[in-house]
């Protein structure tokens, strides 16, 4: 019951599994032999490339080629792994937040045993993804174990004074005479030998001692953990503060895992590319006797102050552990950890092949019961219970499902990669050769990446649905599929309802709007089941029309008022003018449907939802000045990340407003109105005259998008007046310089909202209360007050850029979708 809605074709082969992963702002990546491609689902044909650079193996040593030991059987795995030829072997998607454009961060673990950090070229305007060397620039990633001889023991301190995970550069002259960057030794003349051992001050070495080295250096897998570090009202925000970091796991051939901690920028911008993190070796690991071939993090129990992880690692020998480990210890270390994870269980598996692949999961009825799939490469398939208060372990399955490595789930599959709203997949696949049109297919089709509406299948096995849905809404599809596309939709929707997750609901939007083209009935049945379903479980509300949702907004959370105003605007008002959508006459007349009563209502609500949301904003600005100006310690406020702006204009907001604004927002305005604007000034820098950026002439307080200056009068009597575009945030005039900008409701910023207006439940009735928490302080969060997703930096339209609210190919998806239902009936 899946259907293909979207592929992408690449040039190169794809050579190791598990080479598609899906990351939270909406951008999919790819490992194809020596690049990495990175796509937008919903607009496949514009790609960003990471290329692998060619690089010497890591050179451990001199050994003595003379006699026979070269066969020695230690030095079996170094050859038949050695290969010259640059690729990825692991790719992995850091949390949102670790970019210094509150992005993900890509790392790349390669055939050479080195791992890279990527990032997004949101400045340079570039196909070619920017390497980011955080800390020192030619830093190399090494294991920063106990090294097996002396002559490296004195680079320990050094090591991990300086660690990072980047790849060293071959032209660093300094370097190269180091005794970790060692070059290639002859194994057949002695001249040669003693000649590199005296450029690179190197002795000779045994066989054992060549084959440690080569596993301590060399790194097979990594997987970053989940986002560390909360907000000070407990809840964990992924992308607000500069205390959020994540874990790096990287396991190698020596059985050891590496734990990096990356923190997050101070700061976050879209016109400073330079990368200001810092990444910190604080732990290692001792998991097992061999090849370390797969990792996996899981997040749980209930205090999101106080997380803890669990650590699945699989090796090559077909062990699985159980880790359990302490996050803030991990947070909060300032060195190397030795024991900070305890092994919580082995689990013993049917067969000793290789773990091919792991996946831990915390079911959302239960944060103290884990799932546990395990993957191997004879093709078998295993799945486990976990009850953490007993740390009882049972097994319910296990299927010899494959007849070679899993998770190759076709013939020529290397990997799976589910989207954020868990509709869709995106599965990574190799061609044969002998299907293909020698004519151009056969040159151009190595690889290929599809992706798959997964929503109508039965995900949950244990849920009764009510069986209501009957096939008149969409005759192609059968009554189970619907009820299950339903029931998904809004168990999707309910997810978001978790403060830590990153709003990205492109599949969500995309199915509805697949289905909005020929049922927009059974579409507006899914989304007023949604409103209904929350009011009534969150305040016991029973609602059975649209309009009766309005006067219940002020109760509602900042995250679900996000969601009824993404879903407005890219599902309900597709068609809507997205430049100006606060002119709902003009918008409703260029629709020609300004008697859709339908269509009124979802405008009527995108309006109040969106005023309300600004009137949060502006009650917590209120608030935030009057305490400023009651503090003694005030200059500790104006130098912390956050700190309000734009006072005149939310005054007049205010006043124009007055009709629909509550009467303690007009309380705070009054408030602050009887401050001396003056002390304004003088503290904040506010000026209650704004003039144009261009003609310098003065511009009035008319509307919260736009602004029109007064303009020049000319001498030959032309009069020039200038279009100026507003703050979202501040609701001043936008600078001339680049500014945060919106991919759903097009607004842009040059200041970020606070933190804290993001986990509101509700319009709060005292706001001093959230301003005497210590959240406020923290650094700005990089996302729309108005849709609440991810902001980014303007980008060309042949530019990739993540879009992780609406589809820009909709009749793709709606007609595969639609074509792929009709296939299934007739058979």
């Amino acid at each position: 019951m899946s259907s293909r809605f979207q592929s992408a074709v690449f040039g190169s082969s794809i050579v190791y599994p598990n080479a598609v992963v899906w990351s939270e702002e909406n951008l999919v990546a790819v490992a194809c032999g020596n690049t990495v491609s990175i796509l937008n689902p919903g607009n496949p044909g514009v790609r960003g490339v990471i290329t692998i650079p060619s690089s010497k193996p890591f050179p451990l040593g001199v050994i003595d080629g003379r006699g026979v030991d070269l066969i020695n059987g230690c030095l079996l795995p170094c050859h038949l792994s050695q290969d010259n030829r640059p690729c990825a072997r692991s790719i992995s998607w850091s949390p949102a937040g670790l970019a210094n454009n509150a992005g993900c961060l890509l790392a790349v673990c390669t055939t050479g045993g080195r791992v890279k950090l990527y990032r997004f070229p949101f400045c340079e305007f570039s196909v070619e993804w920017i390497e980011v060397i955080p800390g020192r620039d030619n830093a190399d990633h090494e294991c920063a174990d106990e090294p097996p001889v002396s002559s490296l023991r004195k680079n320990q301190k050094r090591r991990r004074q300086n660690a990072a995970i980047v790849a060293e550069k071959d032209s660093d002259d300094s370097r190269q005479k180091s005794t970790w960057q060692i070059v290639p030794a002859s194994f057949y003349k002695r001249k040669l030998q003693e000649k590199a051992t005296e450029d690179c001050n190197l002795s000779l070495i045994t066989m054992q001692q060549y084959a440690s080295r080569n596993a301590m250096l060399m790194s097979l897998t990594i997987a970053w953990s989940p986002i560390l570090g909360t907000s000070g009202n407990g809840v964990a925000i992924p992308h607000n503060s500069s205390s959020c970091c994540s874990i790096l796991a990287i396991g190698g051939k020596c059985g050891r895992i590496s734990f990096w901690r990356v923190h997050a920028p101070e700061c976050y911008s879209i016109d400073k590319p330079r990368y200001s993190s810092k990444v910190t070796l604080v732990g290692l690991l001792k998991a097992h006797d061999t090849w370390v071939t797969a990792i996996n993090w899981a997040l749980y129990g209930p205090n999101a102050s106080k997380p803890q992880f669990l650590l699945a690692t699989g090796s090559s020998d077909g062990r699985v552990k159980i880790w359990r480990a302490n996050g803030e210890e991990l947070l909060k270390s300032s060195e190397v950890i030795h024991d900070s994870f305890s092994l919580l269980k082995e689990v013993m598996t049917v067969d000793s092949a290789t773990i091919s692949v792991l996946s831990l999961i915390v079911p959302s009825r239960s944060q103290w019961k884990l799932l546990l799939a395990i993957g191997k490469g004879s093709g078998s398939f295993e799945v486990w219970t976990i009850d953490m208060p007993t740390s009882k372990f049972e097994k319910v399955g296990c299927y010899n499902a494959h007849d070679r490595i899993v998770p190759y789930v076709f013939d020529s599959c290397f990997g799976l990669a589910v989207s954020p709203g868990n509709l869709s997949i995106a599965v990574a696949r190799g061609f044969d050769v002998g299907l293909l049109n020698p004519m151009y297919q056969g040159r151009t089709h190595r690889a290929a990446v599809e992706f798959l509406w997964i929503g109508g299948q039965q995900l949950d096995l244990y849920s009764t649905t009510c069986q209501d849905i009957y096939n008149e809404y969409f005759p192609a599809f059968t009554e189970k599929e619907l009820i299950w596309w339903e029931t998904n939709i809004l168990w999707s929707l309910n997810q978001y309802e978790n403060l830590s997750r990153l709003l990205n609901i492109w599949d969500i939007v995309a199915a509805l709007l697949a289905f909005k083209q020929s049922a927009p009935e059974y579409v507006e049945r899914i989304l007023l089941k949604w409103l209904t379903s929350y009011l009534r479980s969150q305040f016991d509300i029973s609602v059975t029309v649209l309009p009766e949702v309005f006067k219940f907004l002020p109760k509602l959370s900042s995250r679900q008022l996000h969601l009824i105003n993404i879903i407005s605007r890219r599902v309900v008002l597709k068609e809507c003018k997205q430049d100006n959508m606060s002119n709902k006459q003009k918008d409703l007349e260029g629709l020609g449907v300004i008697k859709d009563e339908q269509v009124n209502t979802w405008m009527e609500l995108l309006l109040s939802s969106e005023s309300e949301l600004l009137e949060r904003l502006v009650g917590f600005c209120f608030s935030a000045i009057l305490s400023l100006l009651s503090n003694s310690s005030i200059e500790y406020f104006k130098v912390g990340c956050w700190s309000p702006d734009g006072l005149p204009h939310m005054e007049q907001w205010v006043s124009q407003n007055g009709k629909i604004v509550k009467d303690h927002t007009k309380f705070l305005a009054a408030e602050v109105g009887k401050v001396d604007k003056r002390r304004l000034l003088d503290i904040f820098g506010y000026e209650m005259d704004e003039r144009c950026n261009f003609c310098s002439a003065v511009v009035s307080f008319e509307s919260t998008e736009n602004a029109v200056c007064s303009g020049v009068n000319y001498d030959n009597g032309v009069s020039q007046r200038h279009k100026l575009e507003r703050c979202a945030i501040t609701l001043r005039i936008l600078p001339t310089k680049p500014s945060w900008y919106c991919m759903c409701c097009h607004r842009r910023a040059i200041k970020l909202a606070p933190s804290i207006l993001f986990t509101m439940l509700g319009y709060p009735s005292d706001f001093e209360s959230f301003v005497e928490s210590s959240a406020y302080k923290n650094s700005s969060t990089p996302c729309c007050p108005f849709c609440g997703i991810l902001l980014q930096r303007s980008q060309p339209e042949y530019s990739l850029s993540p879009s992780p609210a609406f589809n820009d190919m909709l009749h793709i998806l709606h007609h595969e979708m639609t074509m792929a239902a009709e296939w299934r009936n007739r058979f």
